[in-house]
């Protein structure tokens, strides 16, 4: 009897033993996680570039851009229709080696894009020249490399490109040929472009990164990587610039942006 109650008031000591210190290693646990949060934030380095309230830090016609509903709004209507494409500028730097996201929604006839290390266009107010990532209602571009009032496409949907230097003597226009610079050399196709096409939403809205570093300029819509172009081409190449939104010639449309961010790389 004495061997079993002694054997009994070991197991319960340990018992009590155990639970104290998993008690304690529990505390010990909750501790070190609050000391030490898991980073979960997704826009860690980031800086929001738009207030959601205003266009403080940006510069645009007030006949085309304005803020509603926390985006800001690119509008064409039939008593303001475009002679030429009309930016909305950021004024907060000109960025180099950058990652930007935001969120975007288009009507069906809406053309639209964002540019980046881009230039004024001398003479005209709120133009820019340089690269853009595409975006359009009804799909067919959302995502390619366009420059714009430059060389013109750089990467389609689903293509990772190479830019050669200009091949023809002359202006720009002379290395265009069907809306595309003559240099442009796909290296890989990413993907299926039909396919690819599927992750945009129509009239609903869709999440832009462009992660520019280097001659490397990649633009993902809803996570996918939808063009890649490596760009050799160092007379016609910029290095940083301004960054602006477009609303482009064409019929009645809108255009939506927020949660637009901004991290220096």
């Amino acid at each position: 009897m004495r061997n079993i109650l002694k054997i009994t008031s070991v197991l319960a000591f340990s018992a009590l033993t155990f639970a104290c210190g998993s008690g304690q290693q529990k505390e010990e646990a909750a501790a070190v996680k609050e000391e030490s949060p898991a980073k979960t934030d997704s826009n860690d380095g980031f800086v929001k570039i738009f207030d959601g309230e205003s266009l403080n830090g940006w510069d645009g016609d007030a006949t085309y851009w304005s803020v509603e509903n926390g985006a800001i709004i690119g509008e064409i209507t039939e008593g303001t229709k475009l002679e030429r494409n009309h930016f909305l500028i950021y004024q907060g730097g000109q960025p180099a080696d950058f990652e930007f996201k935001a969120e975007f929604k288009i009507t069906e006839a809406g053309n639209s894009g964002v540019n980046y290390r881009s230039e004024p266009v001398e003479g005209l107010a709120h133009a820019l020249k340089g690269y853009q990532a595409d975006i359009d209602g009804k799909n067919n571009y959302t995502g390619q490399n366009y420059e714009e009032r430059k060389r013109t496409t750089l990467a389609y949907i689903g293509q990772q490109t190479k830019i050669n230097p200009q091949e023809k003597e002359g202006n720009l226009r002379a290395n265009v040929e069907k809306n595309a610079w003559l240099g442009l050399e796909v290296v890989k196709e990413l993907g299926d472009r039909a396919e690819m096409r599927k992750v945009v939403k129509s009239n609903d809205w869709n999440e832009i990164r462009i992660v520019a570093k280097g001659n490397r300029l990649k633009h993902y819509i809803n996570g996918t990587l939808m063009s890649d172009v490596t760009d050799e081409d160092p007379a016609n190449s910029t290095s940083k610039g301004y960054l602006g939104m477009q609303v482009h010639v064409g019929p009645p449309m809108q255009v939506a942006y927020r949660n637009i961010y901004l991290k220096n790389l």
